[in-house]
């Protein structure tokens, strides 16, 4: 009887160190020992900061694979990704080294994509280079080191610089004391000047405390925008006609521009010029008229004959008129 408690027991002990190395080898392995190892994808990158075989790759915050390896490349080192295969990746998502704590952990992150394409076994995904830590603590310890440059600086302006200088405040306090009578009296005028603006004294005061004024002020201000935008349009329909003269339209644009008409016009004035010489010098009829005085003088002759012909008419009948009128005449 005692023979079959001690198998009895030997056999429950065995059974329980199977489940033991069981559950050891699910927690070691993530609990991927049966199951399809995935596919594997390759993550390219200038520097990994610290990523290491068996980091996570986390989508979102959710793992959905590990590192396998890592490796030298041209140029470039590469993560070999082990994604699990219930996860799809699109062609457009990128991969960045994330730090997962302070202690310098670090995990690989990979963004979402829109893309409709996926990414297939032995494919390299997208990466982008991220802040190193260290990068920023080195940042830092220069940006301290400047603030403690500025710091001194400012430190021997405050407290006066070598060979004696004197300090900012001593310097202050000089200028304060040379230049104090007229601050005062500036003072003053300024306490001056505004009682005169409260009290309506003067343009501006007027300006200020009177609403009459004011009103005129801004629609004076008002008809100057008017008369702005009179000159605007006059500037505008000058500039229409200078356009248009310089195309060649109208009178004045085709007297300017057309070589036709400027022939025409020059001799016209050349005629016209000829014609005054010739009447000035007394050639022609109409010449004559104007510069000979015996032309008039004949003229006023057969005037004079006219009306002693026409007050003979009066006395006479009229075949006796038309002989007086003809006698009269030649």
């Amino acid at each position: 009887m005692n023979n079959r408690n001690n198998t009895i027991r030997v056999g429950l002990f065995f059974i329980l160190g199977l489940a033991l190395a069981w559950i050891t080898f699910e927690s070691l392995s993530g609990g991927q020992i049966f199951k399809k190892k995935g596919y594997t994808l390759v993550a390219p990158f200038g520097n990994l900061k610290g990523l290491k075989t068996g980091d996570e790759v986390q989508m979102a915050g959710v793992k959905i694979g590990t590192v396998s390896t890592t490796r030298l490349g041209r140029e470039r080192v590469e993560a070999l990704l082990a994604i699990d295969p219930t996860v799809q990746i699109p062609t457009d998502a990128v991969a960045s080294v994330e730090t997962s704590s302070l202690l310098g952990s670090q995990h690989l992150a990979v963004s979402f994509g829109k893309a409709s394409t996926l990414l297939q076994d032995g494919a390299e995904i997208k990466t982008k280079a991220t802040v190193d830590m260290n990068e920023v603590i080195s940042q830092l310890g220069s940006l301290g080191a400047k603030l403690e440059q500025v710091a001194d600086g400012v430190s021997k302006a405050m407290g006066g610089g070598e060979g004696g200088s004197a300090s900012l405040f001593t310097k202050l306090d000089h200028l304060v004391d040379a230049n104090g009578p007229k601050l005062t009296e500036t003072i003053a005028n300024l306490q001056a000047i505004t009682e005169k603006l409260r009290g309506s004294e003067g343009t501006l005061g007027r300006l200020v405390n009177d609403p009459k004024l004011h009103d005129e002020l801004l629609a004076s201000v008002a008809e100057i925008k008017l008369a702005a935008a009179d000159t605007r349009l006059f500037v505008t329909n000058a500039q229409g006609i200078i356009t248009d003269v310089k195309s060649g339209h109208g009178a004045i644009g085709t007297l300017l521009y057309d070589p036709a008409t400027a022939d025409n016009l020059k001799l016209t004035v050349a005629n016209i010029r000829e014609l005054t010489t010739k009447l000035n010098s007394g050639q022609g009829t109409l010449g004559k008229l104007l510069a000979d005085d015996q032309l008039y003088k004949d003229v006023q002759g057969v005037v004079k004959k006219a009306d002693k012909a026409i007050d003979a008419l009066g006395d006479s009948g009229p075949i006796t008129a038309v002989g007086v009128a003809a006698n009269a005449l030649f």
